[in-house]
């Protein structure tokens, strides 16, 4: 049986007609279709991380990890998620009601919003502005706002100690990260996420930006570790410290709000790793005249399969990369002992703030003799 796409474009272009519907109407849906795949997209990828830290946690340990929610324990994320959501939702009865509620979603909102800037493909972005990254970065500021919200309306003093210990760690880390970020829109002359991986993806994997930005790189991974609350930097939460931080308070869906907010916020720092330093959606090119020439000798609309058939490679080329990064973030979990406040914050300011100003500085000296 043989599908012609083209009969039903032409239905659906009459479907439309008689139905009278305007194009705004037609580009508002179409946004709404694609903000629903992106947050079912996001939803999987989450509970896929969640699997893979319990059951590479188990293996770096020498334990099995979940089992029998599902086969290899792949619904064990998904019951976690349904227990939560049953769990009695209880609120101090001193704390400040607002705050208390609002902080959460202060918390969970920025980083999903974040997703709309990257590219996973090379036309699959929802939202391809010229400032993309430091749109993230932008948003992902809010986050720290979020977790005094949560620590102060808590009426908690470990809560409030662990909100400013979260707050004062964000801030440490979002500026070292803020200059990595700008060293590599120097190098590639946009801070438009499609336009840094393009610009990669000239020279193919020799173009990538880890090579010739090594030291921001490692910068960059250890910023966004610390910005995640990732083993070694998991301070705002320390139980032997300060009971569970800003979360002490917390129950049923709220504390899984906070639970969830950190592996998006994870898993969006993966993908930036890739769009900035790993070429995005872009492999070494040899294999793509062969595709090519695979779907030319298969039919006349190979325009169109081979089109869909790129969008699933980039799509998948892009997870690969952001999940070797969370390979490294998992293993980093389980090799490195917490760090204590005074050096967390000496290695934020002392250590990482230099480096990454002198790679700015370094970089854009190089910009400025190139151009002459």
């Amino acid at each position: 049986m043989i599908i012609n796409i083209e009969v039903f474009v032409e239905l659906g272009v009459k479907l439309i007609e008689k139905l009278k519907i305007s194009s705004d109407s037609i580009e508002s849906i179409q946004t709404l279709v694609y903000i629903l795949l992106l947050a079912t997209g996001v939803t999987i990828g989450v509970l896929v991380i969640v699997w893979l830290e319990r059951k590479i946690s188990a293996g770096v340990q020498q334990r099995i990890g979940p089992e029998y929610a599902g086969p290899l324990g792949i619904l064990q994320s998904l019951s976690d998620g349904i227990k939560l959501l049953t769990k009695e939702d209880t609120i101090p009865s001193r704390g400040d009601t607002w705050l208390f509620n609002i902080g959460p979603a202060m918390v969970v909102v920025p980083a999903l919003t974040s997703f709309t800037v990257i590219p996973f493909g090379k036309d699959v972005i929802l939202a391809d502005i010229g400032t993309g990254v430091f749109f993230w970065i932008a948003v992902s500021s809010i986050t720290p706002l979020g977790l005094l919200m949560a620590g102060y309306g808590s009426n908690n003093k470990y809560s409030f100690l662990g909100g400013l210990r979260a707050a004062a760690q964000s801030i440490s880390y979002e500026i070292p990260l803020a200059l990595c970020v700008l060293s590599i829109s120097l190098l590639s002359g946009s801070l438009s996420t499609v336009d840094i991986v393009d610009n990669q993806s000239k020279y193919g994997i020799c173009g990538w930006n880890i090579w010739r930005q090594p030291i921001g790189f490692i910068a960059f991974f250890i910023s966004s570790l610390a910005e995640c609350e990732r083993l070694p930097f998991d301070l705002p939460e320390a139980e032997e410290e300060s009971v569970a931080g800003y979360q002490t308070e917390y129950s049923g869906i709220k504390f899984g709000l906070f639970y969830v907010g950190s592996y998006p916020n994870l898993l969006v720092s993966s993908l930036f790793v890739t769009v900035l330093y790993l070429g995005g959606w872009d492999l070494p090119a040899i294999i793509y005249p062969g595709i090519n020439q695979f779907f030319l000798s298969m039919n006349a609309n190979h325009n169109v399969y081979l089109g869909a058939f790129e969008v699933v490679v980039n799509i998948i080329i892009t997870s690969a990369k952001s999940y070797l990064f969370l390979f490294a973030s998992i293993l980093t979990r389980w090799t490195l002992p917490r760090v204590r406040i005074d050096q967390l914050l000496d290695l934020g300011w002392k250590f990482l703030l230099p480096v990454a100003l002198g790679n700015l500085l370094l970089t854009a000296s190089l910009q400025l003799l190139s151009l002459r």
